[in-house]
């Protein structure tokens, strides 16, 4: 019986998800899974279009940050599949909730961590054995410059995605043996709908390539750390910012 590849995308059906979920069906032929919480349009948008390319995908729901959500979804899924192999967990789920650290909630702070770092162990963590079983795997996460820099007002972001860099490193050791890759993508300012609020004349002024990135830039970049042509590159954070350093 011919074994299904699969790829999940935390947080896929918009922005940089959605070109990640795109770039892993038609250029490295996954059938991809395409995480959404709330959005269903928005994921369905996103596996019409790997349809009409010749992809194959679908379309789950669970939210990151709850681990029992995010356990029973991946039961069913398995349970449904036999013989669906996941070789490529892209964790991209994450939210801002952008605010001075003197007046930001508790309720702020911990979404933010939820999401992006407690979301990252919650579905990480329940496909780990699987992939060390396998003897293969790609682990990709999606961090930020804020993560590697600080931002000001940025305080639970930043925080989230360093703990995911730090997370990144150290499991990437664990696994590396079981020929399993994890790796961490840092992203400047890319065109999404997290940005489409901020003044893009003033902040191109401190990015040296004079311009946002583009998410197809984001998702090329992931397409080829989710190839096999990648299995030397284990543990690096790999910056995508435009030329942005501290």
């Amino acid at each position: 019986m011919d074994k299904l590849r699969c790829a999940l995308v935390t947080g896929g059906s918009r922005g940089i998800g959605r070109h990640i979920c795109q770039k892993l069906a038609i250029e490295l032929g996954y059938h991809v899974l395409i995480n959404y919480q709330g959005n269903q349009e928005a994921a369905l948008e996103c596996l019409a279009i790997i349809n009409n390319l010749g992809g194959t995908g679908e379309i789950i729901k669970f939210d990151v940050g709850v681990n029992q959500d995010v356990k029973q979804a991946l039961d069913t899924w398995t349970e449904n599949n036999p013989t669906a192999v996941m070789e490529v967990i892209v964790n991209n789920a994450g939210v801002a909730r952008d605010g001075l650290f003197m007046w930001m909630s508790e309720s702020d702070w911990s979404i933010v961590l939820q999401t992006s770092l407690q979301g990252f162990y919650n579905v990480t963590n329940f496909f780990i054995q699987k992939l060390l079983r396998n003897r293969y795997g790609r682990i990709i996460n999606i961090v930020s410059v804020s993560g590697l820099k600080g931002t000001a007002g940025q305080v639970n972001y930043s925080a989230a995605k360093a703990g995911v860099v730090g997370a990144t490193k150290a499991l990437a050791q664990e696994v590396a043996k079981r020929n399993i890759t994890v790796n961490a993508v840092a992203p400047g300012f890319v065109r999404t709908d997290m940005t489409k609020d901020m003044e893009e004349g003033d902040l191109v002024k401190m990015i040296p390539a004079k311009r946002f990135g583009e998410p197809e830039e984001v998702a090329d970049l992931v397409c080829f750390l989710a190839s096999r042509k990648s299995g030397y590159i284990n543990g690096e954070v790999i910056n995508i910012n435009g030329g942005i350093y501290s």
